[in-house]
């Protein structure tokens, strides 16, 4: 399992570093909605869906991002789009996480395929501005994620359960601790200061996440990223939501030893909307 995880690991940096440093934004525009295709066709499969109709589903996935592609949406202002959408990513997220295990199945069925759509939909677009932005920018919010999951794993591990009797979710995922949780924000306050730091000694292309929030204030820096670490966690807890009414340990099985594509992005799909909600409100 490891060696196969660390080879698909290996193979997935291949194929979207180059992208995401390409000159044109069209490679990594093409890739990822390649890649966010299938995790629409697992949203399907996950709500019970033929697989027709969830292939279906990706491909009406992939025509909705090729046309707003296509009309330059992505190259306008979306500074409404990612306040409704950050507003409803806070509003369903946290009732999923209240009353998901027990209502989710009397919502309609295309309402949860229409809202997978929306949210994924959401994610690859500011995924695409961020790039437009900057390479440094689209890094600093895919890092956040990255250090927050590798936080919260470490301090699970080492100290789970010590400080905190009760679990972050024991009926969603018993695995996470509240001790992980806050150990995983700890380091992505601490990689922000140091990403601060570092940059005017670095040759980038864009001001990060960080040095447009301390622009702000201090203040404003760590309540920023530690809102975005705590929303990925929820993004990470709803997808394990709708994996345990499925039954499935994992999204799908298209990357070996990781599990599926929603596995990978679970935690990206709230994060990377809500990042470019607080720049825009926060107008940095």
């Amino acid at each position: 399992m490891l060696k196969q995880r660390v080879i698909t690991a290996v193979v997935l940096l291949a194929l979207l570093l180059p992208a995401v440093l390409a000159h044109s934004q069209t490679p990594l525009g093409l890739m990822t909605l390649v890649l966010i295709s299938c995790g629409a066709w697992e949203w399907a499969r996950l709500n019970g869906c033929q697989p027709v109709l969830a292939m279906a589903h990706g491909v009406m996935f992939a025509a909705m991002g090729l046309l707003v592609w296509f009309a330059g949406a992505l190259h306008g202002s979306l500074a409404a789009v990612w306040s409704v959408g950050g507003a409803l990513w806070v509003l369903v997220g946290a009732w999923l996480l209240r009353y998901g295990q027990a209502r989710w199945a009397h919502v309609p069925l295309v309402l949860r395929l229409a809202g997978g759509l929306l949210a994924l939909l959401l994610a690859w677009a500011a995924m695409m501005q961020a790039r437009t932005i900057g390479i440094n920018f689209l890094f600093s919010v895919l890092g956040l994620v990255w250090v927050a999951d590798i936080g919260a794993y470490f301090f699970g591990r080492r100290w789970g359960g010590r400080w905190f009797s009760r679990r972050l979710a024991p009926g969603i995922s018993p695995g996470k601790t509240w001790e992980g949780a806050m150990g995983g924000a700890v380091c992505v306050v601490l990689v922000a200061f140091a990403w601060i730091a570092l940059e005017p000694h670095m040759a980038v292309d864009s001001a990060s996440l960080y040095s447009r929030l301390a622009g702000v204030g201090t203040g404003f820096l760590i309540l920023g990223v530690l809102f975005l670490s705590a929303m990925s966690v929820v993004g990470d807890l709803v997808e394990s939501l709708f994996k345990r009414l499925a039954g499935v340990k994992d999204s799908s099985a298209l990357l070996p030893g990781h599990g599926g594509v929603l596995d990978r992005l679970d935690a990206l799909v709230p994060t990377l909307p809500l990042a470019m909600m607080i720049v825009t409100l926060g107008a940095v």
